[in-house]
């Protein structure tokens, strides 16, 4: 009896270790990753010099940016620019959400407040964007980082860089600049 109970319980505890392992995907809540990259450009390169135009010692316009390579389930992009050499750290120049993901990538012309997007507020305190102004001296770094979202961000105008942080974020790009004033 203790025998064939022994047997019992050897094939029962084999059939539940087959259990949940077999050719059938593993279901997960985390959000598809993206097929590659995502792409930033503008009409500079990486590392290079952002031109004079989009900083405070010239127009103070936003530059040209493009992104491709967005994940095909998204939804919305939202775009930061942060000066991390910023004696606080981390100075946001521009962020923008609400932005159009269409046939996987997006285009913002310069000096463009792209329709239906949404301004959240930048470290200077006011809505949109205001171009690089580090004191003077060593350059310093700005990364313009496009985000993917999976579903709409519902952010507000005048939301924060930091609230990005908690959305579904897909997948990222950044395209880092520089500038300084002598």
């Amino acid at each position: 009896m203790r025998r064939a109970f022994a047997i019992l319980v050897g094939v029962a505890g084999l059939i539940a270790a087959g259990c949940g392992g077999g050719s059938k995907p593993a279901t997960s809540s985390s959000p598809p990753a993206a097929a590659g990259p995502i792409h930033v450009s503008s009409d500079f390169g990486p590392g290079a010099a952002i031109p004079r135009v989009y900083t405070c010692d010239g127009r103070d316009v936003s530059p040209p940016v493009r992104a491709v390579g967005l994940p095909a389930a998204t939804r919305e992009v939202v775009l930061v620019m942060r000066d991390p050499d910023a004696p606080g750290g981390n100075f946001v120049h521009w962020d923008v959400a609400g932005l159009d993901p269409a046939k996987g990538s997006i285009a913002l012309a310069a000096a463009a407040n792209p329709s239906g997007a949404v301004a959240g507020r930048n470290s200077f305190g006011s809505l949109g964007y205001r171009g690089p102004c580090p004191p003077a001296g060593p350059a310093h770094h700005y990364g313009l980082t496009v985000y993917a979202l999976g579903q709409p961000s519902g952010l507000k105008d005048g939301f924060s860089a930091g609230d990005v942080a908690a959305l579904p974020i897909l997948g990222q790009g950044t395209l880092t600049g520089t500038y300084a004033r002598r």
